[in-house]
């Protein structure tokens, strides 16, 4: 993997300063440093980096806290370092968005996959948030068009093939997007005395 800058939250002066030492080791670099919660989430919004690598336990908030935060703000993918392994302290860390985590004491072989680990699982997230976020404005479209040729329709007594093609040329005369078309026609529907609606409101 290439260089990976990395953000560390550790209130733990000497254990902060080693895994300093074992990440540049592994040819990472280390932008930040944190002694707190506090500051790690300020760190992190300002620094914007690849990896934050925080212990559970920090003064001010806590670690899954601060976890939380950076996961909720997509900031960056979170890797924590606990001194517990039991289950329902694994099942917070991951409720808080913590995508890895080493269980102290830790070896420098370890780091590396967790590292991995999380930045893929993190791009990862991001892809399926994009897909789901591309599916969403996709379905919108299709709604906003299907309500312009049913206005279309109306107005001028055109097929539902007709509309559809009435959209397409209008998009492709008037050099906008079909989406602004749409709006364009719905909004000329709203407006206009023949609208069913504004009949209604007489």
């Amino acid at each position: 993997m290439q260089d990976v800058k990395i953000l560390i939250a550790e209130d733990d002066a000497l254990q902060r300063l080693d895994l300093k030492r074992m990440l540049q080791q592994l040819g990472h670099s280390v932008v930040g440093e944190a002694e707190d919660g506090e500051e790690a989430c300020r760190l992190a919004r300002n620094l914007r980096p690849d990896l934050t690598i925080l212990d559970i336990m920090m003064p001010k908030i806590g670690g899954l806290e601060v976890a939380e935060t950076l996961s909720k703000e997509r900031i960056c993918p979170v890797l924590m370092l606990t001194a517990y392994s039991d289950a329902p302290m694994i099942e917070r860390a991951c409720k808080a968005g913590v995508l890895a985590y080493l269980v102290k004491p830790y070896r420098q072989q370890e780091l590396q996959p967790a590292i991995t680990i999380a930045i893929a699982r993190y791009r990862e997230l991001l892809a399926l948030e994009g897909a789901l976020e591309s599916t969403r404005e996709e379905r919108e479209l299709v709604e906003l068009m299907a309500k312009a040729q049913r206005a279309l329709m109306y107005l001028h007594e055109l097929t539902e093939r007709e509309a559809e093609r009435r959209l397409q040329a209008l998009a492709l005369s008037s050099g906008r997007s079909l989406r602004e078309v749409a709006e364009a026609v719905l909004l000329a529907y709203e407006t206009t005395s023949e609208s069913p609606k504004r009949g209604r409101r007489r």
